[in-house]
């Protein structure tokens, strides 16, 4: 599996468990329609943006496993959506060397790095 820098795709996160598959990764395959293969910091502008188009992430759904997202979880999102925040001035940061080669399908790599998360800086 290949990220969109051309090298190995990295983890996006376990905790919470991510990945169209629910293995941390953002590993997209032609089964997944939605095309989740960004690695994404969640924002509370993206959160809210996100709801607003109608896919709320910040409440949890225990009968799906899952444990709504807050601000500084990494998620794998759809790449569609993503340009939708982007164009929206709500995108959140990506993890490049996370974010699966798909992405470009929909995606253009320079508006990917001008978004790039920089893990050094967060800590």
């Amino acid at each position: 599996m290949k990220n969109i820098l051309g090298g190995d795709l990295a983890d996006c996160s376990h905790d919470p468990k991510t990945g169209w598959h629910r293995d941390g990764c953002c590993n997209s395959v032609p089964e997944d329609v939605g095309n989740h293969s960004v690695c994404a910091v969640m924002t509370d502008e993206f959160l809210t943006f996100s709801k607003a188009a109608g896919n709320d992430l910040s409440t949890p759904r225990p009968q799906f496993l899952f444990p709504g997202l807050k601000p500084g979880d990494q998620w794998c999102i759809c790449a569609a959506r993503w340009e939708q925040a982007r164009a929206g001035g709500a995108a959140p940061l990506v993890r490049l060397e996370a974010t699966h080669e798909r992405a470009l399908e929909v995606l253009q790599l320079g508006h990917l790095q001008a978004h790039a998360y920089d893990e050094e800086a967060d800590q």
